[in-house]
């Protein structure tokens, strides 16, 4: 595994993160499972580990700090989100400086953490970007509860305006070969001196039609959620079928050695329910794309914007 600097946060982080989030949360898969999963990242040399106080309707969260628990928490970057909550079925939004404080609280017990290496906003719209809120991180940081702050979102328009905030330190957002016209955005990022998180590296597999592959209860979910909040990505993953033609790689290591390419990009933060793709996607670090690659995913990039 290799290592990144989270921009100018003293902060280093594996190239490949692990996403404690959706299937991996919820009860239904079981917590043996999740917790094996964890220490095999860990084990391959995972660094970095984010998930969210809404995530997996609260479940995530506590779950990830059971599975942390008795090891060597020394070099982790442990990243949770502030300003949404589980309510029932539906995820509430809160970015009051009171409740964003209470959230970090939380999660640091939920955590079983002292310092939150990184909090991040999540999802936040440029109006809740307030003086009152930006004080309020400030004190979290000057308190020893939190020791970066970050701010992610898959709005282009919140990012600028946090990357002009001196007070955010990381952006984290969805980039991939679906996304490849964030790649200005994450320029500008780290040219003010931001860490940059790549968000959705692999497009949720839709470059071989994830979609169509039901064997389990968790792929219909998966399928279910794609087709509801992603139709034009299912289509557009089209393009990109021939990524899993690469020789030498997987469809997923090829998406991720792209996202990886890119110098300002300090992790790739994937999730699964799998070993075997687990260990696919850590095999991934350090692999360089083949020659011709490149210009191929550039060009299927301007076929998808030519249909849209």
């Amino acid at each position: 595994m290799l290592y990144r600097p989270l921009g100018v946060t003293g902060l280093s982080v594996s190239e490949i993160g692990f996403g404690a989030a959706s299937w991996w949360g919820k009860p239904r898969f079981a917590e043996v499972e999740a917790v094996r999963l964890v220490h095999a990242a860990l084990d391959g040399g995972v660094t970095f580990f984010d998930t969210g106080s809404s995530y997996c309707g609260g479940h995530a969260e506590p779950r990830l700090g059971r599975a942390l628990r008795g090891r060597d928490s020394a070099r982790l970057v442990v990243a949770t989100k502030a300003g949404t909550f589980a309510q029932g079925r539906r995820i509430g939004r809160d970015f009051s400086p009171t409740a964003i404080v209470a959230s970090a609280e939380r999660s640091l017990r939920n955590l079983g953490l002292e310092v939150l290496p990184l909090l991040q906003l999540h999802g936040p719209g440029a109006e809740d970007l307030t003086e009152a809120l930006l004080a309020a991180l400030r004190s979290l940081k000057a308190r020893g509860l939190v020791r970066a702050i970050g701010v992610n979102s898959f709005d282009p328009a919140v990012i600028d305006d946090a990357i002009a905030l001196p007070q955010v330190d990381v952006v984290m957002i969805d980039y991939n070969v679906l996304r490849q016209d964030r790649e200005p955005l994450i320029a500008r990022a780290a040219a003010a001196g931001k860490g940059v998180l790549a968000g959705m590296p692999l497009a949720m597999a839709h470059t071989r039609l994830q979609v169509a592959r039901i064997a389990s209860p968790r792929d219909l979910w998966y399928a279910a959620r794609g087709l509801v909040r992603h139709r034009r990505e299912v289509r557009d993953g089209l393009n990109y079928r021939f990524l899993h033609q690469t020789p030498g790689m997987t469809g997923s290591q090829a998406a991720l050695a792209f996202v990886l390419a890119n110098p300002a990009v300090a992790c790739a933060v994937v999730g699964t329910t799998r070993l075997a793709h687990l260990a696919e996607n850590l095999a991934a670090s350090g692999l360089a794309l083949p020659d011709g690659l490149r210009t191929r995913i550039r060009a299927a990039a301007g076929l998808t914007q030519s249909q849209g």
